[in-house]
């Protein structure tokens, strides 16, 4: 298949690229994208959170009262679940959250993810460029010129761009990444992908080979 090009003013050259097919024009694979986004989720987490068990705590281990014959409940100590400042019962400990998933179902993950993108006009190519100097305003006006101010966007770039990645940092809805980077979530989360035309055969060998 075959799109636009365009350039950072948002206008339409006389040029197309080839898209392949294999990668951006496939049937997608939704739970394939489902694992992937899962996976990826679950890796971010950092699994620290942790409960105090009874052995944890410190304090009197002494019986309350006589286990039988008060009319009331069986309680054992103060360190009890039961009584405030107790221990917790069945709370969660550090864990690790980190599974993984085969290579070939990442990239039919990716494949999927942006062939839905192509499909729902969520990709556009543009034109290679670089900033002179760090300058978000630079950013916010190529975002007006595709009028993307109020969407999430994603730059996908070949190669490192330090006077891109600065220009964009400021802005929360901009995310600047390397075409080897990508990965399902990062183009699923964006509503809109701004790809340079060097960057699409990276993004082929990443999901291919």
């Amino acid at each position: 298949m075959e799109v636009a090009v365009y350039n950072i003013q948002g206008t339409k050259t006389d040029r197309k690229v080839k898209l392949n097919d294999a990668v951006f024009g496939i049937e997608p694979n939704d739970h394939a994208i489902y694992l992937d986004v899962k996976q990826h989720m679950a890796n971010r987490r950092q699994g620290t959170h942790a409960t105090l068990e009874v052995s944890m705590l410190s304090g009197s281990t002494r019986k309350l009262h006589r286990q039988k014959g008060t009319g009331s409940s069986r309680k054992g100590s103060i360190k009890n679940p039961i009584f405030r400042g107790g221990a917790r019962t069945f709370g969660p400990q550090p864990r690790d959250y980190n599974f993984k998933i085969n290579k070939k179902l990442k990239k039919l993950a990716r494949m999927s993810a942006l062939s839905y993108k192509v499909k729902e006009n969520g990709f556009t190519v543009v034109e290679d460029f670089t900033f002179e100097s760090p300058k978000t305003k630079n950013v916010i006006e190529l975002l007006k010129n595709f009028q993307l101010e109020d969407s999430k966007t994603l730059l996908v770039t070949n190669g490192a761009d330090p006077n891109l990645v600065l220009s964009a940092r400021n802005l929360q809805k901009v995310k600047v990444i390397h075409a080897a980077d990508l990965n399902t979530y990062e183009i699923l989360h964006a509503a809109r992908m701004l790809v340079t035309e060097s960057s699409l055969r990276e993004i082929e060998n990443i999901t291919q080979n």
